[in-house]
């Protein structure tokens, strides 16, 4: 399959549109029509909408292209999906700048308990067809406040868990700095490199966040809330968006933040908001 005619044209500047035409460009996949085209996000231009395989929508430049995304299923799915991640409250062992970890032993602070409170508030007007949450009890606790009067029950997994960071749980953070200098920097500075006894953290991070992913969108439904640990949380936007362990420290999230990701039916995952916080500050309630 070949296509011919694309053109490319620019409102920045005052020379004519560039046309390709007569050049021919190779199409990998039979049976698709590719369509080229250059959007911005200048007031009154419009961003198209295009449709691919499976009546699948692709949204915006980005999935105008094939294999621009990556599946997070593999499989195509009952419908587009709509994911929201809250990062769990305030803990105990945030307060007292901790390493947390898997262990189960930080709970959620009284502030904590007011952020959750804050974030169910905040979410009273967005329907959920079910909520995902980490078993642990910070996150459990949270998703328990959130989640309070709803007829369908939490779905604990284990996949949402914190990353396991072995003899550095529980250990005030300049403890751990002075204790275990090279272990603790490594983990702050460069933690898609920090080992133990030959496990990697992070690699095992990112196999649970494919794992959850997986959970999450084959279950049937359209909207999901989700409730976990912002490690795991920051695994979950990274694969989403085709970042490898590197990119780990590239995005936070707040106690009681919010993010948002639409997927089409290809599994293929558009971050639509990033660590929302309005509801934190104010009685905000949000619609998306």
């Amino acid at each position: 399959m070949m296509i011919s005619g694309v053109i490319f044209t620019t409102p920045y500047f005052s020379f004519p549109s560039i046309s390709i035409s007569n050049k021919l460009i190779p199409a990998t996949s039979a049976g698709i029509n590719y369509v080229i085209r250059c959007s911005t996000s200048t007031p009154g231009l419009p961003v198209t909408t295009e449709r691919l395989r499976n009546d699948a929508p692709l949204t915006g430049g980005a999935f105008d292209f094939e294999k621009a995304t990556t599946s997070l299923t593999k499989k195509v799915l009952d419908s587009p999906k709509k994911v929201t991640i809250v990062r769990h409250g305030l803990s105990s062992w945030n307060e007292e700048s901790r390493v947390q970890g898997s262990s189960n032993l930080s709970v959620l602070s009284e502030k904590g308990v007011m952020q959750a409170e804050r974030c169910k508030m905040a979410l009273s007007d967005m329907h959920f067809d079910q909520c995902f949450s980490s078993p642990i009890s910070r996150a459990k606790t949270t998703a328990e406040i959130i989640w309070k009067g709803k007829e369908e029950p939490l779905v604990f997994l284990d996949s949402l868990k914190e990353a396991h960071l072995f003899f550095l749980e529980g250990m005030k953070n300049e403890d751990a700095k002075r204790i275990y200098p090279k272990e603790y920097t490594t983990w702050r500075e460069d933690p898609s490199n920090f080992c133990v006894d030959g496990v990697y953290p992070l690699q095992k991070l990112w196999g649970r966040a494919h794992e959850a992913w997986e959970e999450i969108l084959l279950t049937p439904g359209e909207h999901f809330l989700v409730v976990t640990h912002k490690s795991i949380l920051r695994a979950l936007i990274c694969t989403a968006l085709g970042l490898g362990p590197e990119r780990f420290r590239s995005v936070d999230i707040n106690n009681g933040g919010l993010c948002v990701f639409k997927l089409n039916k290809e599994g293929e995952a558009m971050l639509q908001s990033l660590n929302m916080t309005a509801h934190m500050y104010t009685d905000h309630v949000y619609h998306y």
